[in-house]
């Protein structure tokens, strides 16, 4: 039975400043990807400085996408959600302040350290103690104003998507400070605390759960919010939801061995995130169909809604990705792939098709409500941007499964006598129609976020301070 709750104010500013710097941080990492993609067309791009280097870019890339991106993204969107369904403000505005300018720093951080050589070498994980340090304290902090507000709610029941964002805060803090134990030399230069395959092993039980919980679970946190309210249908199934979330946490902490098939890592441990991998496949794809099928009844509404395209085709694409990963991750399977460009292509089919589609159906969502607006200043501006987006992905997955099983197949073949039929060379030479179609799909799939970076202009520049400020205080009817 709906219940009217006293009117409520929201701390919305935190939520706004993170989701801007979101499309900010989008362009710029998005921008610097297509630049590295095109450095592998044409190498002159290194513009022969060691600062401009792939092997100095590619790093900052990563971690503009990931770390500034859909960090971003996942606090405007954890915050904003965790209000909504707890009906309660965050429990410090003071807090979650640092929040927002600590994570800003660290960006800004790898910005200047990463293009200079200052890295651990570990994938992800490339920021040196400095910063590393400085990651670990905003954290922390997130997690007591996450989880400070959810003890103030006003609501019984602990709605599930908040469930999948917590997971994500623990999970992503103890996989940081493990992974980051190092002894530190001097100010930019730190040596790993672990040693040999027991190195490689943190590193990759870190690198996998990176994408597992940080690229995963949090943006499952996103799904379970946004998909039901822009479809304006309950989800499909709670129970089954309750059900992926603990089957999720449990399978995909094992999954990390999978990375170092045919490695120093013992066979046992090898097979073991062989296993877990497969198995992962049942919770992954129970929250894709729970996600599809909440839109039975409201399907006529992709007619008309490219904010529901982008969630709905995320969902497709994290439903892909999902099947793919299990599927590399089996020996044979990836005594194919691994080192390939197909490694590349399963890792953006999740980034740019799951993560960053999910990313900016959410921000279309938010946006207006936070600028007390009705809607976007321009729905064929989010059309233009769905389709950049779409064909952009497809493109640049399409041509890196070609290129790495060209590569698979060129590396591993010999001649009678045992000798390679191929020199490396060869096989970069096969694959460089394929790095100019990956140059294009991401040429795409960036511009679609100038499009956005207009239309989330237009629309805050059309908000009235006043009523912008009044959307923080509503009074919130019926629980969830």
């Amino acid at each position: 039975m709906s219940t009217a709750i006293s009117p409520t104010a929201y701390n919305y500013k935190v939520v706004r400043q993170f989701a801007i710097m979101t499309v900010v941080w989008g362009i710029l990492g998005m921008g610097l990807g297509v630049f590295i993609a095109s450095q592998l067309v044409w190498p002159e791009l290194n513009l022969g400085l060691e600062w401009t280097t792939f092997g100095r870019l590619r790093p900052l890339h990563t971690n503009l996408v990931i770390f500034a991106f859909g960090g971003c993204a996942l606090f405007a969107t954890s915050y904003y959600v965790v209000q909504r369904t707890c009906q309660t403000r965050l429990i410090s505005d003071i807090l979650a302040s640092f929040t927002f300018w600590g994570w800003q720093a660290v960006i800004v951080g790898a910005l200047i350290t990463l293009p200079l050589g200052y890295t651990t070498t570990k994938e992800y994980a490339e920021l040196e103690w400095p910063l590393a340090i400085l990651l670990a304290i905003v954290w922390v902090v997130y997690g007591i104003v996450f989880f400070g507000t959810i003890t103030k709610r006003k609501t019984k029941h602990i709605y599930v998507g908040n469930w999948f964002y917590g997971a994500f805060i623990i999970v992503t803090a103890m996989l940081h400070i493990v992974n980051h134990a190092s002894l530190p030399v001097t100010f930019f230069k730190s040596y790993s605390a672990y040693a040999g395959a027991t190195d490689a092993m943190i590193q990759w039980w870190y690198g996998h759960n990176a994408v597992g919980f940080f690229l995963t679970t949090g943006f499952l946190g996103m799904m379970y919010y946004f998909v039901p309210k822009q479809a304006e249908r309950p989800i499909y199934s709670y129970r089954l939801s309750i059900v992926h979330f603990w089957a999720l946490i449990t399978l995909y902490i094992w999954a990390g061995p999978h990375h170092l098939h045919y490695t120093a890592l013992p066979d046992w441990a090898q097979s073991l995130g062989m296993a877990m991998s497969i198995i992962l496949l049942a919770p992954s794809w129970g929250g894709m169909i729970n996600g599809m099928m909440t839109l039975s009844g409201a399907w006529h509404k992709l007619r008309t809604d490219p904010i529901l395209r982008f969630l709905v085709v995320s969902l497709a694409f994290y439903g892909m990705s999902t099947f793919e990963g299990p599927m590399m991750a089996i020996k044979t399977v990836n005594s194919l792939s691994h080192y390939t460009d197909w490694t590349i292509g399963h890792v953006h089919a999740g980034a740019l098709g799951w993560v960053a589609m999910i990313s900016i159906g959410a921000l279309y969502h938010m946006i207006p409500r936070l600028y007390g607006q009705k809607a976007m200043f321009s729905t064929s501006l989010i059309n233009t941007h769905f389709w950049l987006a779409t064909i952009g992905t497809v493109l640049y997955i399409a041509s890196m499964w070609v290129n790495g099983i060209t590569q698979g197949l060129m590396w591993r073949a010999i001649n009678d006598d045992g000798t390679l039929t191929y020199s490396f060379v060869e096989a970069l030479q096969a694959s460089h129609p394929g790095f100019i179609v990956r140059a294009i799909g991401g040429a795409f799939f960036a511009s679609g976020m100038l499009f956005m970076a207009y239309n989330v202009f237009r629309t805050v520049r059309a908000s009235n301070p006043v009523e912008a400020e009044a959307a923080t205080k509503i009074a919130v009817v019926g629980a969830h």
